[in-house]
């Protein structure tokens, strides 16, 4: 299973979300099992899931993460659509588990904005909606948000690279974003600029957006590379386009930078461990808030709140933490990297 390490940096409140014991007094939490579930079984919830079409490592791992969260639990089902990155299919599939009568829903939405009405129709249905990382367009559309932090993603590169080439006079920067017309991307890129205005030795000489596909990626960074034959550091939006950055760079036979990947992928950390690449660092953008997704679906379905905190209900929206990973603490990591 891939849920590990990764999931504790969204916070150790979040393994300990189900408890089935009343938690109405602050401090009265249950103690939890080592890997941060309390599958103790209660009432049963069927938990509805709809995610996009799992056509890259990152959203199959959200899809592997659900399941594999979902089998440890006595009283959950799970009843998980083919996922879909057409909107209209995708609404039709969680309009088919709203006609299902499913407890709670988790939806990863293709497109946030335009599938915000089957969310609404959910909520207006009783049925509570965790919104996974793709936020609708309007708060009515869900109960809680869990995702990922874009901006913190660029930021925490930024610092990474920006630690690594301080004492180096006139460096270079460059970067291979993602798709552009995705907020994602903008705020990936706005974290980034932000960190490296803190090292005004640090010149940002390039940028190429590629499409978070292999083929992109080695197309992208081919161009990045003839445009700029002498730069010191690169940052990669995501890993699986970093599949093909890097043959680019084996095929152009550059080195003499270090670069730095975005997600988390198991082919980055291990190649991280190895140390014999210009791959210096990942920064995760964890596929575990789906497994985190199903135990705040559990507590919705059960009426818990969250152990270990004053409230009685679960939180209104969490934002998971991109921590780097390096050589470092390579290990810690490689239990949450997907392929």
């Amino acid at each position: 299973m891939l849920f590990g390490a990764a999931a504790v940096s969204a916070g150790a409140f979040l393994t300990a979300c189900t408890s089935n014991e009343n938690n109405a007094s602050a401090g009265t939490g249950k103690q939890q099992q080592a890997g941060g579930v309390d599958d103790k079984p209660g009432k049963k919830v069927t938990i509805g899931f709809a995610g996009p079409q799992a056509d890259h490592g990152w959203l199959n791992a959200i899809n592997q993460n659900a399941k594999e969260r979902a089998k440890q639990y006595e009283d959950v089902t799970l009843e998980i659509t083919e996922g879909s990155n057409d909107t209209a299919q995708q609404i039709g599939q969680i309009e088919t588990l709203i006609n299902k009568k499913v407890d709670v829903l988790v939806i990863l939405p293709a497109d946030g904005k335009a599938l915000t009405q089957v969310g609404l129709k959910a909520m207006r249905a009783g049925i509570p909606v965790v919104n996974l990382d793709r936020v609708f367009a309007s708060q009515q559309a869900y109960r809680c948000w869990v995702g990922g932090d874009n901006y913190g993603m660029g930021l925490n590169a930024g610092h990474y690279i920006g630690e690594q080439l301080k004492d180096k006079k006139n460096a270079k920067v460059v970067e291979l974003a993602g798709i552009d017309n995705l907020e994602l991307t903008r705020q990936r890129t706005k974290g980034f600029d932000d960190a490296l205005k803190n090292y005004p030795n640090i010149e940002k000489v390039g940028r190429q957006a590629a499409e978070f596909t292999v083929e992109s990626g080695q197309s992208k960074m081919a161009g990045l590379l003839q445009a700029h034959p002498d730069f010191d550091a690169l940052w990669n939006h995501d890993d699986d386009q970093g599949v093909g950055a890097e043959r680019a760079i084996e095929q152009a036979g550059r080195d003499g930078f270090l670069m730095v990947g975005g997600a988390g992928s198991r082919k980055v950390m291990d190649t991280i461990k190895a140390g014999n690449s210009v791959l210096k660092a990942t920064v995760l953008y964890p596929p575990t808030m789906s497994a985190s997704a199903i135990d705040l679906a559990r507590a919705l379905g059960q009426g818990e709140g969250v152990s270990g905190m004053a409230e009685l209900e679960i939180p209104a929206s969490i934002t998971l933490y991109s921590a780097v990973v390096t050589k470092d603490n390579v290990d810690d990591y490689l239990p949450s990297g997907f392929n």
